[in-house]
């Protein structure tokens, strides 16, 4: 059962029959054979069904939670027989948002250090993301924002605390006030970003619309618009510190508490061994740069 309910979740995931057998890496017919038996042993349908996926039934829904709980728990179980013969072994899935990248060393290096037989993905993520993968056991767990969106049913840790700089071309130096910030022509992440969103919310508390020409997802984009003097960004300090920035541009702080930035993963006990291992982790830098 435990394998049916497996590929239950990934089919809700994928919300296709076709991706979520090639996922599996077995035959639509093996995939589809598998839910129905799984609706036979259940007594319900779970799948509406026409010429393709049309979505779960309210049923699918409730079991799909039931499957994640039961598959987690299943899985936990094999990880800790394992780990009392192996020790700490697997793979930890970290999803991480994009400003924190230059910062993740701190927790993995250390991980890595002290479990040698464990491997790690570092996955760039939304805040969204992580949240929606760790429920769906797609992540193990993540580092994103604790103190600016809703968490959602999760466990969380304050690493550190994110503040902010004004990048551009300029001979000025000391910290800039938000409103100032706001006078320049800006390239800022686009809005899917939850980095962008509290930078909109800082522009706003000061009267300004964020309203830049140029958006992307990439730093190195935003960096190239910076340095032809034209144009300036809102970068997290940590950020700007691990990018190589322009000839004659600078970093200037802009004033300001910043936002605490934590590892998380779900609220469910008890953990694998691989979270255990990680939370372990970061207990050891909890509270680093003024987070609580």
């Amino acid at each position: 059962m435990i394998d049916r309910l497996n590929m239950f979740m990934v089919l809700a995931r994928e919300e296709h029959f076709g991706r979520a057998a090639e996922s599996l890496g077995i035959t639509q017919p093996t995939l589809s054979s598998a839910i129905r038996a799984l609706e036979d042993q259940l007594g319900v349908q779970l799948v509406r069904r026409g010429s393709r996926f049309q979505g779960l039934t309210p049923e699918g829904e409730r079991v799909l939670d039931w499957a994640r709980r039961i598959v987690a728990d299943a899985r936990t179980m094999q990880a800790e027989v394992r780990a009392s013969r192996e020790g700490v072994t697997g793979r930890l899935r970290l999803g991480v948002i994009p400003t924190a990248m230059p910062r993740i060393a701190e927790l993995t290096g250390p991980f890595l250090t002290r479990h040698p037989g464990a491997a790690v993905t570092i996955l760039s993520r939304s805040s969204d993301e992580i949240r929606e993968q760790i429920e769906a056991l797609e992540l193990d767990a993540g580092v994103t924002y604790l103190d600016s969106e809703p968490l959602g049913s999760v466990k969380s840790m304050a690493l550190y605390r994110e503040t902010y700089c004004l990048i551009d071309r300029t001979e000025q130096t000391g910290a800039v006030t938000w409103a100032e910030a706001a006078r320049r022509p800006l390239c800022l992440l686009t809005p899917d970003m939850q980095n962008r969103r509290i930078v909109t919310r800082h522009l706003l508390s000061v009267g300004a619309q964020a309203e830049p020409r140029v958006e992307s997802t990439s730093m190195l984009a935003i960096l190239a618009h910076v340095a032809t003097g034209e144009w300036a960004a809102i970068l997290p300090r940590g950020l700007a510190e691990g990018l190589p920035l322009p000839v004659g541009v600078r970093a200037r702080n802009l004033k300001g508490d910043g936002h605490l930035v934590g590892l998380v993963a779900a609220a469910r006990e008890p953990h694998p061994p691989l979270v255990d291992a990680i939370w372990k982790i970061g207990r050891s830098i909890e509270g680093v740069d003024g987070a609580a």
